[in-house]
Order: structure tokens, then C-alpha cells, then sequence
């Protein structure tokens, strides 16, 4: 077996465990309701009425709900080879109440990659990318539907050589968003980033993240989904246009609600040798207040 395989497996590894968790985490966490109230079997779906509003809390980026997403993706075909990259992204969400008007919503990416190699004579790579951390600061009231938030983002150099910047970053961001009768929810999410200090040899980033997104949830918990990932490279004067089309519905795995969720992606646009299209798994154990 060569190092190629031994890492495509370790990565399937990661996904595997993504999709072993909720098993695992029925047991440390049971929710608030009753047990009669809870389905037993894996899959059923979560109590009438309750599964749309559940999908609708999680359609919004700041809702007062923890979660914890395990974020499967693989995207191709970088380079000449047309090299493929599997990251899987484990990022929590969890909103903390620092008054009795505002929440703070601590959002966190935590990427683990492996890319084969895009150009002849290339290496593949495997390890964790940069940790990105957002601190949201968002009002409890919402007024007609309407919600927003602003913060903070920060990149940490957790990366590899050959997947990370060795850079840290800084900069703002914030979330507009309404959700109207029906279990519509649109709006926009943005943030920058700029590097500040880290290795002097390696190069200065300056990336602007803008992210739309529209969905509509069913009573079911059902949920349509049309967004984008768009980032602009200021310093190499690039766009990354990602389209994203996904479906996810609510199950349960024994008493643990899991959000299952599936993504088609298309790259209207890419820097040279960048990505064509890819697909997405997502599995977030949800636990709500």
C-alpha cells in the first residue's frame, strides 16, 4: 500500500467518525424531554411540529441553539492532474448569553485535509488546515423576522506547512438575515480577513468572504438550500464563485436530533488551477435549549 492510500483511508477514517458519532453522543448528552416522547429508531423523524422549527433555528448562522456540524467535502480538480481534496471542517457553534439583551455566538472552523498532488513532481498532503473563530455578538429580540450580528473573526496558524498560511489574521464580520412566514430564511453572511504576524517568509493574505444563502424549510424539518461561498483574493486579484445546492432532513438516532445533510457544488469561478465542483456531506448533532 503506498502513502497515497494510507492517507485517502485515514481521511475516510475522518469521515466515518463524522458519521459514528451520533450513536456515541445520544449516551453523554439525552435531551430535555421525556423519553416517551423520543422515536427509538434510527432515522425516524423528530415529533410533529417540532423538526420544522428545529430546521428553521439552524438555517440561521446565530441561532440560540448549540451545534456541532461534522462537515464533509471533497472538491476537484485542482492543477494539471486534476488532484482531488478531501477537508473534513468540525466547527461548533455555541451561543453563550452575556446579558439580558445580547448573545454571543462563538463559531468555529476546524478543517482537516488531505490533497493529493495538482502538478507533476508535487507531494499530496495531509494534517489540519487554519482554525477560523468568529464571535458574533447579536441582540436576544427579534423584531419582524429580522436578525443580525457583528463580531469579530480571527484565523490561528493551526495549518501544516503545505495546507496552512503560518500566518495569523484578523478582521470583521457580521450576519444579516430574515425569516419570514413559511420556513423561508435569506440573507447574507460577510467577513475579512488580514494577516498580521507569523512567518515573515510566507505570504500576506487580505480575503473577503461573502456568503448568501436562501432555504426553506418544511414542517417535516425537510430543508432546500441555495447559497454561495464567494472569497476575493485582494493581494493575487481572484474570485472563488462556488455555487451550493443541498438538501437536509432531521432524524434522530436513538434521543440525539442529527441534522443529515447533502450538497452538489459547481465553481462558476476558480484561480488558475483551482477547483471545478464537488459534494458535501454534513452530519450536526444538535442540541437545543
Amino acid at each position: 500500500m503506498d502513502v497515497r492510500q494510507t492517507k485517502w483511508r485515514l481521511a475516510m477514517c475522518g469521515a466515518a467518525l463524522a458519521m459514528a458519532t451520533p450513536a456515541a453522543a445520544q449516551e453523554a448528552e439525552p435531551p430535555a424531554e421525556p423519553a416517551a416522547a423520543e422515536p427509538d429508531i434510527a432515522g425516524a423523524a423528530p415529533p410533529e411540529g417540532g423538526g420544522g422549527d428545529l430546521a428553521q433555528q439552524l438555517a440561521n448562522p446565530v441561532a440560540s441553539l448549540i451545534s456541532v456540524p461534522f462537515q464533509n467535502n471533497i472538491d476537484c480538480c485542482y492543477g494539471e492532474l486534476g488532484g482531488a481534496r478531501y477537508t473534513l471542517n468540525i466547527q461548533p457553534v455555541i451561543p453563550i448569553s452575556i446579558s439580558d439583551d445580547w448573545n454571543m455566538i462563538v463559531r468555529t472552523i476546524v478543517p482537516i485535509i488531505y490533497q493529493e498532488p495538482s502538478v507533476a513532481g508535487g507531494e499530496d498532503a495531509f494534517g489540519f488546515g487554519d482554525t477560523v473563530q468568529s464571535f458574533f455578538f447579536s441582540p436576544k429580540a427579534v423584531h419582524n423576522g429580522l436578525v443580525w450580528a457583528v463580531g469579530p473573526v480571527f484565523l490561528y496558524p493551526t495549518g501544516e506547512s503545505a495546507l496552512g498560511s503560518e500566518r495569523w489574521g484578523a478582521g470583521p464580520t457580521g450576519l444579516i438575515l430574515k425569516q419570514a412566514p413559511g420556513g423561508v430564511t435569506y440573507g447574507m453572511l460577510v467577513n475579512h480577513l488580514w494577516s498580521f504576524a507569523g512567518d515573515s517568509d510566507r505570504a500576506d493574505f487580505s480575503n473577503t468572504l461573502l456568503q448568501p444563502f436562501i432555504s426553506k424549510s418544511l414542517p417535516n424539518s425537510t430543508t432546500f438550500s441555495l447559497n454561495s461561498e464567494t472569497s476575493y483574493d485582494w493581494i493575487r486579484d481572484s474570485w472563488t464563485v462556488p455555487i451550493n445546492v443541498g438538501v437536509s432532513h432531521i432524524v434522530r438516532f436513538g434521543r440525539q436530533p442529527v441534522q443529515i445533510a447533502g450538497t452538489g457544488r459547481y465553481y462558476l469561478a476558480a484561480p488558475t488551477g483551482g477547483p471545478e465542483w464537488g459534494v458535501r456531506v454534513t452530519m450536526t448533532l444538535l442540541f437545543p435549549g
